[in-house]
């Protein structure tokens, strides 16, 4: 059996879209045509692809299960065709030509910006775009082929995307002054982390990042297996946020060090440590689409980035 790629078009535009009008729409064709090539789809492949749902006061077209895996794969061919043209369109060595580089906030903020000053010190005509999301929505767009490349601070979980350790990165977890008698100490006068319990930290309002942040998942990972169930949060959408928090008094946190290193040296936080835990670290991750082939482009940033550390 062969694919009619055309037809796959219009289903996966019909599907995207959630009606054969605004598909039609988008494809510049009539409505009946589109109803007519899904229909079509169907009689080739044997299968119900959609199916209506609602009533007259609210029509609307359903996936059916055979319909949602088909529309995967189409996603999946139509990312690369884009990414295909566009890799066309734009190679000609390093001469010209843009790099878009998908990386989590943290990474973003404090790791990031040396890699793209030695990346555009060497060809200063790429164009370079950063988005920046938290994890999730980076594997979802670098799947899509709307980057070409990301880093990101926890390990993914998307069928068509490799991950690769890149660093790692040393987590602290941080109180405001006070906490269980936790106080400020200047550098060379004694330890710079206060001790304390399990149930120091269970019994605590832990301040953590929204749902699909790695910086999220990685805490309470650490978290789960020393034993600290985490009771009480508050959710707060960046790590600059939670760290100003912390130091507001609100809560305590698990963060990267890069994140919160001047507010340890101004004693506007202070740092704890668990008794008989080793000291916390994660892995920073580097992220490729599985059957992208690298652009010169991405290849000269690996180069950058697995280069002597900057």
């Amino acid at each position: 059996m062969r694919l009619n790629l055309h037809l796959l078009r219009v289903f996966h535009s019909v599907a995207e879209e959630g009606s054969f009008s605004a598909a039609a729409r988008r494809l510049h064709i009539s409505q009946p045509a589109v109803s007519k090539a899904v229909s079509e789809l169907e009689r080739q492949l044997d299968v119900i692809l959609l199916e209506r749902a609602g009533g007259k006061a609210a029509p609307g077209l359903r996936l059916t299960e055979s319909g949602a895996a088909l529309n995967a794969h189409a996603r999946a061919i139509f990312s690369l065709e884009r990414a295909a043209v566009e890799e066309l369109q734009r190679r000609s060595g390093l001469k010209q030509g843009e790099l878009v580089i998908g990386a989590s906030t943290t990474i973003a903020s404090y790791w990031l910006p040396r890699y793209l000053r030695a990346y555009a010190s060497r060809w200063p005509d790429i164009v370079l775009k950063v988005v920046v999301a938290n994890t999730q929505s980076i594997v979802e767009d670098l799947f899509d082929c709307r980057m070409d490349i990301a880093l990101v601070e926890g390990p993914v979980h998307m069928e068509g995307v490799v991950h690769q350790p890149w660093r790692e990165e040393r987590l602290v977890i941080v109180a405001p002054p006070g906490f269980m008698g936790a106080d400020f100490r200047p550098a060379g006068r004694g330890p710079q982390a206060t001790q304390v319990t399990k149930h120091d930290l269970a019994d605590a309002t832990w301040l953590v990042r929204e749902a699909g942040s790695g910086t999220r998942e990685v805490s309470l990972d650490r978290l789960s297996k020393v034993g600290v169930a985490v009771r009480r949060s508050t959710e707060i959408g960046s790590n600059e946020g939670i760290a100003r928090a912390v130091a507001s008094g609100l809560g305590v946190a698990m963060l990267p060090f890069a994140v919160v290193e001047d507010l340890l040296i101004l004693g506007r936080v202070v740092e704890l440590r668990l008794r008989g835990m080793a000291e916390l670290s994660r892995p920073l991750y580097r992220l490729e689409r599985r059957d992208r082939p690298p652009s010169p482009a991405v290849r000269a940033f690996l180069d950058v980035l697995t280069g002597p550390a900057l």
